[in-house]
């Protein structure tokens, strides 16, 4: 009995071992998450420009704001149309979800908007949520409901909560999946091949292969759980917020959890001149915690 109990302790250890190398280390132990600022009233839709600095929205005062890559906050942009979810494109130019009136900006490094969607087929969007922008520069759009106090309607123009694309240089978008309760995060990998969309409304993250065309094939359930904002790290790792941050590896397991003390984080991104800084917004405040892996925005 002792020889069987010492072979088993000694698989156990073994296989325990071999646990840990499959959650490699994403960053040092005791790292925590680190508090900048607490000035805001709703922070949301965090991107990072070619050069590491990060631009994010307070949505409820209307405002798009700057992290520089040496720690320095300023005003990016007033009356910023209540944007929410953004994402930079590959010329610089910041691609904004703004819900004041449902609409798809993009803003350039000197704060020009240009309005890229205004409606679909002539009925309002719900209010575009997040964005992301493959490799070629076709853009995915979630488009759940939450009605906002700014609004004069009272009630969407749509038949579902979907999720668009928009291929570069059309003035229309078409949908690509309307199975959907509330569609809300999304992101996907720097190769343009994969595609990951929160349905928060049913707590789920989705999985696709997206094809040349902008369409989307073989559509797998990636996690058991919904999320606000989502990214993704070097080594394929999607990052998910809502009550803290949660990670899962590229097979679907769950393999961290960040606490953040705060009631919501919203929205998280890589930035840096290294882009190993995990930024966080979280409810009145922002957050950066170092890491051992990278973003691939």
């Amino acid at each position: 009995m002792r020889k069987l109990s010492g072979i088993f302790l000694f698989l156990l250890v073994v296989s325990g071992r071999a646990f840990c190398q499959d959650a490699p280390g994403l960053y040092d132990a005791g790292t925590k998450p680190q508090l900048i600022a607490k000035q805001f009233s709703f922070t949301e839709g965090p991107a990072v420009d070619k050069h590491g600095n990060v631009f994010f929205t307070d949505q409820p005062n209307n405002k798009i704001w700057k992290y520089d890559t040496d720690g320095k906050l300023s005003v990016f942009l007033d009356s910023a149309g209540r944007s929410n979810g953004m994402y930079f494109d590959k010329k610089g130019n910041l691609v904004t979800c703004a819900d004041a009136k449902n609409e798809l900006w993009s803003i350039s490094p000197q704060g020009k908007v240009t309005v890229l969607l205004k409606d679909y087929e002539g009925h309002l969007f719900n209010g575009p949520n997040d964005v992301w922008i493959r490799p070629d520069g076709g853009i995915y759009i979630t488009d759940p409901y939450y009605q906002r106090d700014y609004w004069t309607r009272k009630k969407t123009e749509m038949d579902g909560q979907k999720l668009y694309y928009l291929q570069k240089g059309k003035h229309q978008a078409v949908v690509v999946d309307d199975k959907f309760v509330r569609p809300n995060g999304i992101v996907g990998t720097p190769d343009g091949k994969t595609l990951y969309v929160a349905d928060i409304g049913d707590n789920k993250i989705y999985k696709y292969d997206i094809q040349k065309d902008g369409s989307l094939t073989n559509r797998v359930l990636f996690a058991p759980q919904g999320s606000d904002g989502m990214t993704i790290d070097n080594l394929g790792n999607v990052y998910l917020s809502g009550k803290g941050i949660t990670i899962y590896n590229p097979k679907g397991e769950k393999i961290d959890h960040i606490d953040i003390d705060e009631p919501w984080s919203a929205n998280i991104c890589f930035g840096g001149k290294n882009r190993d800084i995990l930024f966080i917004t979280a409810s009145k405040a922002i957050y950066t915690m170092k890491m051992k892996v990278k973003g691939v925005d």
